[in-house]
């Protein structure tokens, strides 16, 4: 959906704005549709639409596993022990290709001669 349909969308759904997250995505929550118990959820993402962009804590109150609105203050859930969100980088020059890997340049290591494969019983 381009973002003129999104925000057509919101403004047809009457949704109300709930918050924004540290990436500048801005989350909204509606009525349920009839025959639904659950208020619908949804974010407008602030740059291109891509569900990594979403933080943990958001994800979870999106997925209705919490009904506790995340801190615009910051991270509200996360621990001191906890990484910040790096994006999905898979399909970029950045994903992560460990050692071996066709693409970084490497060579797989020979097996060691210690696996020993499954014979059927006869």
């Amino acid at each position: 959906m381009s973002p003129a349909h999104i925000s057509l969308f919101t403004l047809k759904s009457r949704g109300k704005r709930i918050g924004t997250d540290q990436l500048g995505n801005k989350y909204y929550e509606a009525a349920p549709i009839k025959g639904y118990k659950r208020n619908r959820r949804w974010v407008i993402y602030k740059a291109a639409p891509e569900a990594s962009n979403v933080p943990p804590e958001w994800h979870g109150w999106l997925h209705h596993q919490s009904d506790v609105v995340p801190s615009e203050d910051g991270l509200s859930y996360r621990k001191a022990w906890q990484k910040p969100h790096k994006p999905n980088m898979t399909g970029t020059n950045q994903a992560y290709r460990p050692s071996g890997h066709i693409l970084a340049g490497g060579k797989r290591e020979k097996a060691t001669g210690d696996y020993e494969p499954w014979v059927p019983p006869k």
